[in-house]
């Protein structure tokens, strides 16, 4: 049983602006220091950063804008904790405490993210699909429920009937679409939002593709502080997961559809 929401669900609108926000850091610095929270919804967006880096409030309006459209923002910006500041002054550590999970796609997982990007290439707006076995549930928004039925015979498509969906029906909020983003592999930390001395990012994406490679379950953990994970050096994971982000176009992009 697996969940997909598409970049365009509130949830997700609300991880893009929050990685664009990651995306300039990284512009402005090589190796930033940045956490981002976004909650939206209904005419308002609140974004809190927590940075080393130097944003305008015209740089983060213009991030807003673009990708959600005309709405009140409230922002807050403040330093990086000097602690964890600290944490990365002569190299690159953990900048977090967590577990970390990888698991190997499943067919079932592989099949609903081929139906949602499908789905999303033709109905570019908020949509949520589930799988459960044999049992498809399409909510598609500004779509036409009958010619989807056509496509999907079997499938149980918008059961309220056909709907507008988007920020003015429900709230978004950063990291809240994590069953959507990692499958099985979710475990407590979120992954949008935050640079890459984060492990949140680093070693669920390092985790996630090992065991994508190995084909099996990968299980790790780390403290604030480790500078060495899985028998590589934390650098090394950083760099794996940098290159990742980079492959795909930045971390916009890696908000979009998560993981998979």
């Amino acid at each position: 049983m697996i969940e997909k929401v598409n970049p365009k669900h509130p949830d997700k609108i609300a991880d893009r602006v929050a990685g664009a926000i990651v995306d300039l850091a990284y512009k402005k610095m090589s190796n930033p220091l940045v956490a981002v929270e976004v909650l939206l919804g209904h005419g308002n967006i609140h974004i809190i950063i927590e940075t080393n880096v130097k944003y305008t409030k015209k740089e983060i309006n213009e991030i807003v804008k673009r990708i959600v459209g005309v709405v009140k923002v409230d922002l807050v910006i403040v330093k990086q904790d000097i602690y964890l500041s600290n944490n990365q002054k002569d190299k690159m550590r953990c900048g977090d405490n967590g577990i970390f999970k990888g698991v190997p796609l499943s067919k079932e997982e592989k099949k609903l993210s081929r139906i949602a990007h499908d789905i999303y290439k033709e109905y570019p707006y908020d949509g949520k699909y589930v799988l459960d076995g044999d049992r498809l549930i399409i909510c598609q928004s500004n779509a036409d429920s009958k010619e989807l039925q056509k496509k999907y015979k079997k499938a149980f498509i918008n059961p309220l009937g056909d709907w507008i969906g988007g920020i003015d029906v429900d709230s978004g909020a950063t990291n809240r679409k994590l069953g959507s983003d990692m499958g099985r592999s979710i475990t407590g930390g979120g992954l949008h939002g935050k640079d890459l001395s984060k492990a949140d990012v680093s070693v669920n994406i390092y985790a996630f593709q090992k065991a994508q490679k190995t084909k099996k379950e990968v299980n790790l953990s780390c403290a604030i502080g480790d500078d060495c994970i899985d028998g590589l050096a934390y650098e090394e994971i950083v760099k794996i997961a940098k290159k990742y982000i980079d492959d795909i176009g930045g971390f916009e992009k890696f908000a979009e559809w998560g993981l998979y």
